[in-house]
């Protein structure tokens, strides 16, 4: 038997009994129809296709061996989250649930043009469109967000292939983030969609890394159309332009992007200048309160005084540290390589939302997955992982339990525990003066090339 047919076979035959093990799961979901049960069933065969695809991109495949090691393990890592699919949370059942008949009561899409819920239009899009198929939207909203985890885990494993070159660590990465606990709870159980925006987020950073700056520019500017919360890696392209890795007429691709992903609204009759600047009419909904069960500083400091004084200082400290790591890039960008731009994406997810008013027990997704790059890049940093982790994880034990497991200032010193770790070994690469720090000497040569081009 050849080499290419054992590989063959080895995706094949875990591949079948996957689609046969989700089509049971289907069942005992409870979903009754056959029409319901074939779409959840094609909802994880896709997962499932999607994520031997990523695999063999990755190149960490190449053998039945590896196959088998790598491709079983994710689809397992899948099925279990059919066993929460049941789940309903308050936000499902008070916002995702609502919004979604709404959409089936008026048209679907047609109704797109209305100020539907408080999320953006590409959400709203997806809702819409589950309102006409014949399968609770609980299903189809946890599929959506379950092939995103897959983006995720894709986006984190190029980054750690970019940085080390090591296949195995490679694949390590990207089952590890499927199993990571807020990954695996965010979507499967909470039903929430964090895994999309910080998949494009961290997706577009890897782009970058690769020498690929219009569709990174193109996962940007889609990120930032599904979460604001986007916003706190996207500084790093101010980095990457002045680094030369984004050149200025690369620019305008983010703003079309955006403008492109939330475009079926406008189609839809709403205003143009209401649906593209959404995020400023959206920003009297964030409530008054400096902190919602998150482990930012303001579960640290409870006692203040003055809240709108205290929340503007703590956005000045998250723009002072967006401002100081992008500064000292440029200043420093022929030292930097794409490790160090890794670790700087790590430090902006973790710092930026720490020091921010107004955080939700959910707005650490994104430092939860850089975490786990820097991780699987850096073994001397794999402490931020669990340490991240550990942050979020109050939050979520926090809603989904409706009590505190411990209090929420014990996630803020482990964020910034992670923070200064992260820090401190930025400083020590970047501040190398005579040492060649980049990962290859292939990639050395492209950064002086690119450098020696500005």
């Amino acid at each position: 038997m050849s080499a290419r047919t054992s590989k063959i076979l080895a995706a094949a035959i875990p591949g079948v009994f996957f689609v046969l093990c989700a089509a049971f799961g289907a069942r005992l979901l409870g979903v009754s129809s056959p029409a319901a049960v074939a779409i959840v069933t094609l909802g994880m065969a896709v997962c499932g296709a999607a994520a031997f695809l990523m695999l063999s991109s990755l190149r960490v495949v190449g053998t039945a061996g590896r196959c088998a090691a790598f491709f079983i393990p994710v689809l397992v890592l899948l099925l279990l989250r059919m066993l929460v699919f049941n789940y309903q949370t308050l936000d499902y059942q008070d916002f995702l649930a609502p919004w979604t008949q709404y959409f089936r009561s008026h048209g679907g899409l047609a109704a797109i043009g209305k100020n539907v819920g408080n999320y953006n239009v590409p959400y709203l899009v997806f809702l819409a469109i589950c309102s006409y198929l014949p399968v609770s939207e609980l299903y189809l909203i946890k599929l959506f967000s379950v092939f995103f985890d897959l983006v995720l885990a894709w986006a984190l494993s190029k980054m750690v292939r970019r940085v080390t070159g090591s296949e195995i660590r490679t694949g390590l990465c990207f089952a590890v983030t499927l199993l990571l606990p807020t990954v695996f709870l965010n979507g499967a159980l909470w039903g929430q969609c964090d895994s999309v925006y910080s998949s494009l987020t961290l997706l577009s950073v890897a782009l970058v890394l690769e020498e690929k700056p219009v569709p990174a520019l193109i996962a940007a500017g889609v990120a930032f159309a599904f979460k604001l919360q986007a916003i706190f890696v996207l500084p790093m392209f101010a980095a990457f332009l002045f680094t030369g890795r984004v050149k200025w007429y690369h620019l305008p691709i983010f703003p079309a992007a955006y403008l492109a992903a939330v475009s079926p609204a406008i189609i839809a009759s709403r205003g143009f200048w209401d649906t593209v600047l959404t995020y400023l009419s959206d920003a009297s909904t964030i409530g008054t309160g400096l902190n919602y069960n998150s482990p930012s500083v303001f579960a640290f400091i409870t006692k203040v005084g003055d809240p709108v004084r205290a929340g503007r200082i703590g956005m000045l400290v998250s723009f002072a540290i967006c401002a100081i790591m992008i500064i000292v890039v440029i200043i420093r960008r022929r030292n930097v390589g794409s490790l160090e731009l890794v670790v700087c994406t790590a430090i902006l997810a973790v710092g930026v939302p720490l020091f921010l008013p107004h955080m939700h027990d959910r707005y650490f997704f994104l430092a939860d997955a850089a975490a786990l790059a820097v991780a699987f890049c850096v073994p001397k940093l794999a402490i931020v992982a669990p340490l991240t982790s550990f942050a979020s994880l109050l939050g979520y034990h926090a809603y989904l339990k409706m009590r505190y497991l411990l209090q929420m200032k014990w996630g803020f010193y482990a964020l910034f525990i992670a923070l200064i770790a992260l820090i401190a070994f930025f400083i020590v690469r970047i501040a190398r003066k005579n040492e060649t720090i980049f990962t290859t000497d292939e990639e050395t040569t492209r950064i002086k090339d690119r450098h020696n081009t500005m």
